[in-house]
């Protein structure tokens, strides 16, 4: 496909989940030239604000820290309650969306069906069944980009950082289209928004060459053995994984177990989630990394964000186990 002209737009946004690939897709835009001061990184807090219950807490704070290091404003979004609130839905609507935004804090929605969850997002290609990515990421984009009026009568491009590498359902995703939240054809509220996935065909060794070059240190969980940075507790979790999680933060691992007693409903399916954790192996990093444990569970970056002396994660080139 041709080159996008990343300059015909007016503002650039890049969902940032502190992942390698959303690290890269940044990267690369500043390689094509991509201007600063039309870009901004939006993460999406999983735990909404919260306590840490699904995700590393320190992966909030690794964003804010690259944002600060490239001088681009970082945005905040999240569920009310977060995850956790949606797991736990019993006779409520699904809460609603506050996002930051240049002119303060915005809340849209909650006021939607009444429903029921009381058991963990399943593992499937399908955001129905996996309800965690669309209620928590993909649905929280979608309501902070329609709530702002400053992207109407303007140009737009949302980019994100899948890999088709990553599973055959990636694999389908267009790497370059309207976006879902775009309006461009109509009269009322015209809303040009594009969506570029830059770093669809590239490879894992593609991706870690250019977080090498530009010092990008990872995220704490890669040099901890994990391969990709989704929720620390995802259902996608690996048995080696579960095993690893378990070891590093037992009281959270024993909560979800228990929670799977409660609502009778295993995350895993065949197993019990200590059942799962038990066929696994704790990754060598992690044991011999009791400090980095330690940063990775705290609601801070500890020191700089790029370094000279950059080394390869223990987590690169492993195990991917993580949303298709």
């Amino acid at each position: 496909m041709e080159q996008i002209d990343v300059n015909s737009y007016d503002r650039i946004i890049i969902a940032c989940s502190g992942g390698k690939d959303s690290v890269a897709t940044l990267l690369h835009l500043l390689d094509c030239g991509a201007p600063v001061d039309r870009m901004e990184l939006w993460h999406h807090d999983v735990d909404g604000q919260g306590e840490a219950f699904m995700d590393w807490p320190s992966t909030t704070p690794y964003v804010h820290a690259l944002a600060s290091h490239f001088e681009i404003p970082c945005y905040l979004s999240w569920r009310e309650g977060g995850l956790k609130g949606e797991i736990l839905r019993d006779g409520v609507p699904t809460a609603a969306v506050l996002c930051e935004t240049p002119a303060g804090l915005v809340r849209r929605g909650g006021a939607g069906p009444v429903g029921t969850r009381l058991r963990f997002p399943q593992v499937s290609a399908s955001l129905s069944t996996r309800y965690c990515s669309a209620t928590a990421k993909i649905d929280v984009a979608d309501m902070a980009l329609r709530a702002q009026d400053r992207f109407l009568g303007s140009r737009t491009l949302f980019v994100t950082g899948e890999r088709a590498e990553e599973s055959p359902n990636r694999a389908r995703y267009a790497v370059f289209g309207p976006h879902r939240t775009d309006t461009r054809d109509s009269r009322r509220r015209c809303r040009l928004v594009d969506h570029y996935r830059p770093v669809h065909a590239w490879n894992e060794a593609e991706i870690w060459a250019i977080l090498q070059r530009y010092g990008v240190i990872p995220a704490l969980p890669y040099q901890l053995g994990f391969g990709r940075l989704s929720c620390a507790l995802c259902v996608f979790m690996s048995v080696n994984q579960a095993a690893t999680l378990r070891h590093i933060m037992p009281e959270r691992f024993a909560a979800l177990a228990a929670l799977e007693q409660t609502f009778g409903c295993t995350m895993k399916r065949e197993w019990g989630l200590h059942q799962y954790a038990d066929r696994g192996v704790v990754y060598a990093a992690a044991r011999a990394r009791p400090d980095l444990v330690a940063s990775s569970l705290e609601h801070q970056w500890h020191g700089p964000v790029v370094t000279s002396r950059w080394r390869m994660p223990a987590g690169a080139f492993g195990e991917s186990a993580g949303p298709g």
